[in-house]
């Protein structure tokens, strides 16, 4: 990452600044969920241009108030880049970074972002534009395909005597579409994270306790019956291969993580082998599926945003704006 602004020794204010924006961006690389290039530029330099503004003002991090922000926002309003979109996406960097900041340094959480966005429905509501571009997901016979294709690896259901790695790819799949999992969600899913029944099938998994992380807070999420019955089978063959450490799905047989570049790859395949037209980008697209999937059940949206770690509950409304079409989505 390149932050020219800091390029030359800085003060402390301006060092301060920039570390909370680095271990931000470090805890969201490491979880995927800043995968794409060109969002990490254009959040550089949105908190280059905010940090500056702070440093000149002698305000430090953790002492930024709504006032500060709305002057910092007030200071930008002839430029023409700075719409209200453009404030949305940076009180929502502020707030994650500030979050962030608070949670590895043990301090009360700065509410400076929300507290504006409370004040501004202008800006609070502006992400929710009817045009902006709905969430990409898979279409219903695709994912119908999808689920038949992991459920297979099952006993009983055609597959001879697959690789234990097998098993491990098509259950990880399963819980992104079936649980609305994030990749770096499914590599840091530990044993402790899942939850059984408690009736009759009292050894199959029925939810998954995410703990929080610099982008999310922690969360419970359901776990589809079908992903479930998978996630049940791999925990079997898991345990038969006597896998040690506390990896849910380890890369290896000696219980090592797995890594954003292999199961990125792994998923790919997955995909490939199952017939989904278009895999780039897929691990999102089956998140995006889950959260459709579980709204045209009529689960509350706002429990949906609970279940994949959504904080802000108007990102629902472009998952709602797809169900007001006459598409269907399984």
């Amino acid at each position: 990452m390149n932050l020219d602004l800091f390029d030359d020794p800085a003060p402390t204010r301006a060092k301060q600044y920039l570390q909370a924006f680095e271990d931000w961006l470090r805890a969201r690389q490491s979880n995927g969920t800043m995968q794409q290039e060109s969002s990490k530029e254009t959040y550089s330099h949105m908190w280059a241009a905010f940090s500056a503004w702070c440093d000149g003002k002698h305000l430090d991090l953790q002492d930024l108030r709504a006032q500060d922000l709305a002057a910092y926002l007030a200071s930008r309003a002839t430029e023409e880049q700075l719409s209200d979109r453009y404030a949305w996406r940076l009180l929502h960097l502020i707030d994650w970074i500030l979050g962030h900041h608070a949670r590895e340094q043990h301090l009360p959480r700065n509410p400076a972002a929300t507290d504006l966005l409370d004040q501004r429905p202008d800006i609070r509501f502006a992400q929710a534009a009817r045009n902006d571009p709905p969430p990409e997901y898979l279409p219903p016979h695709e994912a119908k395909q999808l689920i038949t294709y992991l459920s297979g690896v099952r006993p009983g259901r055609g597959s001879s005597d697959p690789e234990w790695q097998e098993i491990r790819n098509r259950t990880a799949v399963a819980l992104m579409l079936g649980a609305g999992l994030t990749p770096g969600d499914v590599r840091a899913l530990l044993l402790t994270h899942i939850v059984f029944d408690t009736g009759p099938s009292k050894s199959t998994p029925r939810k998954l306790l995410l703990p929080g992380n610099g982008n999310s807070p922690g969360r419970e999420t359901p776990v589809a019956a079908w992903a479930g019955q998978l996630l049940k089978y791999w925990l079997e063959v898991r345990a038969s291969l006597d896998i040690p450490g506390a990896m849910a799905l380890p890369s290896t047989r000696t219980g090592k993580p797995w890594s954003k570049n292999s199961h990125y790859k792994t998923t790919k395949e997955v995909l490939r082998a199952a017939g989904i037209s278009e895999v780039e980008g897929g691990t999102y697209r089956l998140r995006h599926t889950f959260v459709l999937r579980q709204l045209r059940r009529n689960a509350s949206p706002l429990d949906v945003a609970k279940w994949i770690g959504v904080s802000d509950p108007s990102v629902m409304e472009r998952y709602l704006r797809v169900l007001e079409t006459p598409k269907d989505v399984i």
